[in-house]
């Protein structure tokens, strides 16, 4: 199975338990990893036979500034479903992080990863 990365994907959301974060918002950050059979695109040398990673970016933004959910594990669901959209993606591992959690003590991370298959 070949990959195609998305790392980094940056979007402010209002997603959380508290009413401040529904509020306020804040940045969340996404990575996805799709796997893909590139071998079509590789003969073609065509965007029509690979997914398109900047319209794919565009729709994930969508899904992160959109309907707010309290669970990240939720926002990481409904960014695998849109991944697994194109037919041409059998599988996707989705990360979101989340740096800005309401957490009182110091850290670097909050992040929820899912991977899904097709069917």
């Amino acid at each position: 199975m070949d990959r195609i990365a998305i790392r980094g994907l940056r979007a402010r959301g209002r997603h959380g338990v508290f009413d401040f974060e529904r509020h306020e918002g804040q940045e969340f950050v996404v990575d996805v990893v799709l796997g893909v059979d590139t071998r079509p695109a590789a003969r073609t040398d065509s965007l029509t036979d690979t997914v398109d990673y900047g319209e794919l970016s565009s729709r994930l933004v969508d899904v992160i500034e959109g309907e707010p959910v309290n669970l990240i594990e939720t926002l990481a669901q409904r960014l695998a479903d849109v991944c697994l959209t194109d037919p041409r993606v059998v599988a996707v591992d989705v990360t979101v992080h989340k740096p800005e959690a309401p957490i009182q003590h110091r850290f670097d991370d909050v992040s929820v990863t899912i991977s899904r298959r097709r069917g």
